[in-house]
């Protein structure tokens, strides 16, 4: 059998009604201590030493005796039991908001605790059952898929294999690129469901020595790409940080051919721009670049490679890591990838 105050109706009436009823207590208890208020002393007339009479001040009721305090002492008591049940009722709202934030940032955060009363046990416990599935449908997921596209390797690799055979040079290379690109589809959407199940503590990284080192490996490998600007470490995932930088990297080294990372450092937040002056995205479609396998027509076509999810892993990297990624347009022509990191 359940307790009848084992729930936030219950626990906030008990609260309210043991207020008032200790108030109405102790404002009894005053007025019957020191009795109703008497009526006003008569004056009386002394006579003085030289034969005259002189009327004597009448004597004033002290306030202690009076209403001031039980009244005082009552206010006092509902504002405490309004501030307490306040907090009763906000609490369990408080814990069950602070679960779903930790579960946006990573699957595999702690259960809720089922504590408190029976709305907020009940409401703890379909919170964890929901993480619970959602666990298993992702992991679900990406067995069936990882399965899948093991299974295609086989026969696509056979296929490469009877290429050979081919006397047709032309049809050869064709039917060998659409190959390459099925093979590309399927790693890279592997490595975004990768991305997307990995859970990652945060560390404090020196991000100025992380793009320092992107930049020197592009130029190692003959990319251009220039870097500019200091800041401070930060707290961030890591391998999320250097997927975002990697492919918004790559992303401006494929259209334009050159690449420039500036770091913009200050109290509240880092921002990192990766600047290029390649074909650009028309704005009413910067938004769109983000969905999955989105492709453009020109010059941002499959033949520049890519599949279309480099700037999806990169955008949902940035909002993992408490930010954002946004693009605008290049001064003098070209795309700008802003990534905003807060510090708080």
């Amino acid at each position: 059998m359940r307790a009848p105050f084992n729930t936030l109706f219950g626990r906030l009436f008990g609260v309210l009604l043991v207020a008032i009823v200790l108030a109405h207590l102790l404002g009894f208890f005053w007025f019957h201590h020191y009795g109703p208020p008497p009526p006003p002393p008569q004056g009386t007339f002394v006579e003085q030493p030289d034969g005259t009479m002189k009327l004597l001040p009448k004597h004033k009721r002290s306030w202690f005796n009076g209403p001031a305090v039980p009244l005082t002492f009552q206010f006092i008591s509902l504002i405490i039991a309004a501030w307490y049940g306040a907090k009763l009722l906000s609490r369990p709202i408080q814990r069950l908001s602070e679960a779903a934030e930790r579960l946006s940032l990573d699957l595999d955060s702690p259960p809720l605790d089922e504590l408190g009363p029976r709305e907020a046990k009940q409401a703890a416990s379909t919170f964890n059952l929901m993480q619970r599935r959602i666990r298993e449908q992702v992991s679900q997921r990406a067995r069936m898929l990882g399965a899948v596209s093991h299974d295609l390797r086989t026969p696509l690799s056979r296929l490469k294999l009877r290429l050979e055979q081919i006397d047709d040079v032309k049809l050869q290379g064709q039917m060998r690129q659409d190959l390459n690109d099925m093979i590309g589809m399927l790693d890279a959407t592997l490595s975004y469901l990768h991305e997307q199940r990995t859970s990652e503590t945060r560390h404090w990284l020196d991000v100025q020595a992380l793009v320092e080192s992107l930049s020197e490996n592009a130029q190692d490998q003959g990319s251009d790409v220039q870097f500019a600007g200091t800041c401070a470490p930060l707290q961030v995932q890591p391998m999320a940080l250097r997927s975002c930088l990697n492919n918004l990297i790559d992303n401006a080294l494929r259209y334009a051919g050159t690449a420039r990372v500036e770091l913009s450092d200050s109290r509240d937040a880092l921002v990192i721009r990766v600047i290029d002056h390649g074909p650009g995205i028309a704005a009413d479609k910067r938004e769109a670049v983000f969905e999955p396998f989105y492709r453009l027509e020109g010059s941002r076509n499959r033949n520049s490679g890519g599949v279309g999810l480099g700037m999806t892993i990169s955008k949902e990297a940035a909002e993992r890591l408490g930010g954002s990624l946004t693009l605008e347009e290049t001064p003098g022509g070209g795309l700008t990838a802003v990534m905003w990191l807060p510090r708080a």
